[in-house]
């Protein structure tokens, strides 16, 4: 079995966008996908890199970055190319 592909989740503890992130991305952790948290406001970089576009979702093979709004297809398609190697 291959190591889990992970996903960081930028956001914090008091954002209801952040849970709604959570929840569309719930499907793919039974699928190698691990999701990591980062609470921005613990970071004074993050805070002022991310404050206005929580939640924001980014790749750690590439950093490429999805902002919410985002739909599970949407998120499929983002990483059709990972998905496609069967991690």
């Amino acid at each position: 079995m291959s190591a889990p592909f992970v996903l960081t989740l930028y956001g914090t503890s008091a954002c209801h966008l952040c849970e709604s992130a959570l929840a569309v991305l719930e499907p793919l952790k039974g699928n190698g996908v691990h999701v990591h948290e980062v609470d921005i406001s613990d970071d004074p970089l993050l805070l002022e890199r991310y404050q206005l576009r929580i939640p924001v979702l980014q790749r750690t093979d590439n950093g490429a970055e999805l902002d919410f709004p985002f739909a599970l297809s949407q998120v499929m398609d983002w990483l059709q190319d990972v998905l496609r190697e069967g991690r």
